[in-house]
């Protein structure tokens, strides 16, 4: 018998200084069974990075070829196309190719250094991705943040993240380590 995702609901109040965004989210999450909690949260802190109206999550882990989360325009075009983990450098690359703007959230501690010493080269012409990196610190507190149900203020000024779940406040600053041109 296969086993179901599992879903988790969020309330999600997005306080962006920086483009002057602020917005309450209700968001539903489907956990896919061989996903993380670490993964899921850093999902969700990819949508209050970029939270806007049309971005939605995608097919996630049971769908190959489908990012994170997705951001189309009127006419069904991809404009953002947001992805998370430590993928494939031909998905990058393909996924820069399909959309207008490409951002990969990497965490992993050490693997996700490796990964990037052994990509950034090979990376390094895409105009339109960004490349963010949460340490090994950061994704542990998301982790210990995910529930079934969560309420979540995010506030976000000069790149440095705040997440707070009621029991705490917690500061994020994802590392860049590429910057897409013109952002």
């Amino acid at each position: 018998m296969a086993l179901k995702s599992t879903i988790c609901k969020a309330e999600l109040q997005v306080s962006d200084l920086d483009r002057h965004y602020y917005v309450a989210h209700n968001l539903t999450l489907a956990r896919h069974p061989s996903e993380t909690d670490e993964r899921m949260m850093v999902r969700l802190l990819a949508f209050a990075l970029y939270a806007s109206e049309t971005l939605a999550f995608g097919q996630g882990l049971s769908s190959e070829d489908e990012p994170a989360l997705v951001e189309r325009d009127l006419t069904g075009a991809i404009e953002r196309w947001i992805d998370v983990g430590l993928p494939d450098e031909r998905n990058v690359r393909r996924a820069a190719h399909r959309s207008r703007q490409m951002v990969l959230i990497t965490y992993g501690g050490r693997v996700a250094d490796m990964w990037w010493a052994q990509n950034e080269s090979k990376l390094a012409g895409l105009d339109n991705l960004t490349v963010l990196n949460l340490s090994t610190d950061e994704s542990a507190v998301l982790k210990n943040l995910a529930g079934k149900s969560m309420r979540l203020q995010c506030t976000i000024q000069d790149g440095i993240v705040w997440l707070a779940d009621g029991t705490g406040n917690h500061e994020f600053t994802p590392r860049v380590l590429k910057r897409a041109k013109g952002t």
